[in-house]
């Protein structure tokens, strides 16, 4: 039996324990030696329990750059992705609104904090977008499932233990881990079962469990019972001699939950509904259940079995809806969509190379909305369809594998044909045909998102580095931000060209676009590294730009790609029109000295 009021010993009482057990068991064999540390305060020293800072908060980002950032993963969902970014934005900048000095100097009492609650079908992007936003902000965050808190009980341990997971996260960061996010899923499942009588405890206990952390409170790090956490908290008290108490305030945390929410609809529906009585009575018209679902109330979650506490707690709603088939060909089209990236990776790792050709994605489309899973049968269906190419290529001479509609409707028999050496020029043909097509599909979408790739990566887009875009992307299992990452290295290396040039000959040079252009085609030939072209410019430019500086002051050159090809004739060129332009400036002072709107037209 425990006794309630038991002293709990000190570590040199537990040390003396452990002593006297090693002595019983062991004899004089083992013994128990510990270092003398005295007790001080000194917190200079790193270790798990100092607050480490690994990123100041710094958050600026506005609704519509969230969007966009989305657009470029995230097929239809327009709604959702409006409400999700504008409210994440907006709790973001409203914390370092408040932190920073220019924010007002004040508490607000029952602050409203914009916890999400995301509704629709399975297979429509709801975890998907979750992790692109957390990984976009860079802010710490942990993902759980509802339904293992079901299984545990409603002691909300559980619970809790997605706040401490924030502090790893952030790397024992507190600070930091006090703005980050936590998102639940599957929250339909901690509903209560509207067929029992009485309270569902178990699932209720979890909704209540979830209610101060999703509001305000203190989540204390140590966890209670954890014999790692008392451990922990003797060497502490060892090192300094004084009992802390470290917790995380879940004021800032910003809980999102999401869920299917099967069978809401008909609860909406029922609401919604009404019929008039007698013979002229008209019921009204029947509306689809994405429709039904954009009309939810908070009385509609209550009587799918929430607690009204709850369903107070998440004032935003974010709906989902359900994908067509030429939704999921979008998302099959998409250069940074996950499923293709991820099946071109499998075989990447054989040494494979996989294309797919644009009437084998429709075709793989149509399949995957019969499985009415949403963009999950896109993942069942391919692998459906090339598991025995992926089980029997690796260990073939093939490394060229192009995916047609024949492919996919006749897999064995194509299969076979391949690995009798037959019909070898024709793969080949037909996956060259198909890369072109893949290449110019990624022109196009690189054109049509021209803007937003520009203002993101701060690359300006000319038809040649679109070109160099597409064909890193092609000839790499990669996202398109990766490969206009790659292009913008070697851009900013060139760009460097000017300011290094500057540095060490006092002469402004500017590269126009079309140079720029000229370089970058020859680092990617791999004809010259940036080196070279540093010193080929430092060689063929500097004495005359010095001459032309000394005798007309002018310190700064735009050069052309016709400059970098035929340097002799650019200044040659350029001095000749300098001095002809000081010539004539003589002229107009020796008629007219005062006529200063002469020297200002031809300065112009």
């Amino acid at each position: 039996m425990k006794v309630q009021n038991e002293k709990i010993p000190n570590p040199k009482e537990i040390e003396k324990e452990i002593g006297e057990f090693l002595s019983k068991k062991y004899g004089d064999q083992v013994k128990m030696i510990s270092p003398i540390v005295m007790p001080h305060a000194d917190h200079s020293e790193t270790d798990d329990f100092s607050n480490k800072k690994i990123n100041p908060i710094n958050f600026d980002l506005k609704p519509e750059e969230l969007i966009a950032y989305l657009d470029q993963y995230v097929i239809k969902q327009d709604l959702a992705k409006q409400v999700l970014a504008t409210k994440v934005c907006t709790h973001f900048n409203r914390i370092q609104y408040q932190k920073s000095s220019e924010g007002p100097d004040l508490d607000i009492s029952g602050g409203i904090k914009n916890n999400v609650l995301m509704l629709g079908p399975t297979g429509v992007g709801k975890t998907y977008i979750i992790k692109l936003i957390a990984n976009k902000l860079g802010v710490p965050f942990v993902k759980g499932d509802a339904t293992k808190f079901s299984e545990t009980g409603y002691v909300g341990g559980d619970v809790e233990d997605l706040v401490r997971d924030l502090v790893r996260e952030s790397d024992n960061d507190i600070e930091l881990a006090e703005c980050g996010i936590i998102y639940i899923d599957e929250i339909d499942k901690i509903a209560s079962s509207g067929n029992l009588i009485g309270t569902d405890v178990s699932r209720t206990g979890v909704q209540r469990a979830l209610l101060k952390p999703m509001e305000e409170t203190d989540v204390e790090l140590k966890v209670p019972h954890d014999p790692i956490s008392m451990i922990q908290e003797v060497e502490q008290f060892r090192k300094t001699g004084k009992r802390e108490k470290r917790s995380i305030n879940t004021k800032n945390i910003l809980f999102i939950m999401s869920g299917a929410f099967g069978g809401l609809d008909d609860i909406i529906k029922k609401r919604t509904t009404t019929q008039g009585i007698g013979f002229g009575s008209r019921t009204k018209t029947s509306q689809s259940n994405s429709d039904l679902i954009k009309q939810v109330k908070a009385e509609d979650l209550i009587s799918y079995g929430f607690e009204s506490e709850f369903v107070g707690r998440l004032p935003v709603k974010a709906v989902f809806e359900r994908l067509k088939e030429e939704d999921l060909l979008k998302i099959l089209q998409t250069p940074n969509n996950p499923v293709l990236l991820n099946k071109k990776l499998d075989f990447a790792t054989y040494g494979i190379d996989i294309r797919f050709s644009n009437d084998a994605l429709k075709q793989l489309a149509q399949k995957a909305y019969t499985e009415n899973t949403g963009a999950r049968g896109l993942v069942s269906v391919i692998e459906q369809v090339l598991i025995p190419f992926e089980t029997k290529l690796p260990s073939t001479n093939i490394k060229r594998f192009p995916v047609t509609v024949s492919v996919i409707e006749n897999q064995e028999r194509t299969l076979s044909t391949w690995l009798t050496g037959e019909n070898n020029d024709q793969r080949i043909e037909t996956f060259n045909s198909i890369t072109l097509e893949n290449r110019q599909s990624i022109i196009n979408y690189v054109n049509a998102n021209r803007v937003n790739i520009t203002t993101q990566y701060g690359l300006p887009l000319s038809d040649y580095r679109i070109d160099k875009i597409s064909d890193y992307y092609c000839d790499n299992v990669t996202e398109i931000g990766s490969a206009v990452k790659k292009i913008k290295s070697f851009y900013d290396k060139i760009k460097k060209i000017e300011f290094d040039f500057y540095r060490k000959h006092d002469i402004n040079i500017v590269l126009e676009e079309d140079a720029v252009d000229a370089i970058l085609e020859q680092l990617a030939s791999g004809t010259i590294d940036i080196n070279g072209v540093y010193e080929k410019i430092s060689a063929d430019f500097e004495y005359g730009l010095k001459l032309i500086r000394e005798k007309t002051h002018r310190n700064r050159f735009f050069l052309s790609k016709k400059a970098l090809t035929n340097p002799e004739n650019f200044l040659n060129q350029t001095i000749k029109a300098e001095f002809t332009k000081n010539d004539i400036r003589e002229t107009y002072s020796l008629i007219d000295p005062d006529c200063k709107e002469n020297n200002l037209e031809l300065n112009h």
